[in-house]
């Protein structure tokens, strides 16, 4: 008998995954849904490639930002592409200054896996926040 084989996830079912675990803050989560190679392009344009390196990356990040989470109001998919569109909102730790920011994301899929993550926001109110 044949086992059964796992149904594929469409590319917007797992880009909401990743998002649910982003608002879970499931670091090993959100590495389970990375490919091994995963860039992460975030609204600077700086590139970040491995899943290893995001793992420590995430971990960083909510230790800054404790209650970051991500809300999705739009999105589009279109082959292995999804286009996420909302808001975040976040604490920064150190001070408790809040931000909140519109932003979108897009998501390439490969597979039931995020090959990239791309992040478009105006980040000045997350920078501004630190500097208080």
């Amino acid at each position: 008998m044949k086992p059964k084989s796992r149904a594929r996830l469409s590319p917007l079912r797992v880009a909401k995954a990743f998002v649910r675990r982003i608002n879970a803050h499931d670091v090993e989560g959100l590495c389970e849904l990375m490919t091994p190679r995963h860039r992460f392009v975030d609204s600077m344009g700086s590139v970040h490639v491995g899943r290893e390196a995001m793992r420590e990356g995430w971990r960083q990040y909510f230790g800054m930002f404790p209650d970051y989470r991500i809300r999705v109001t739009h999105s589009f998919e279109r082959g292995s592409r999804v286009a996420l569109f909302g808001s975040t909102s976040a604490t920064y730790g150190s001070n408790g200054v809040r931000v909140d920011m519109h932003a979108a994301w897009l998501a390439i899929v490969r597979g039931d896996r995020i090959a990239e993550w791309r992040v478009y926001a105006d980040n000045e109110p997350a920078r501004a926040a630190m500097r208080k």
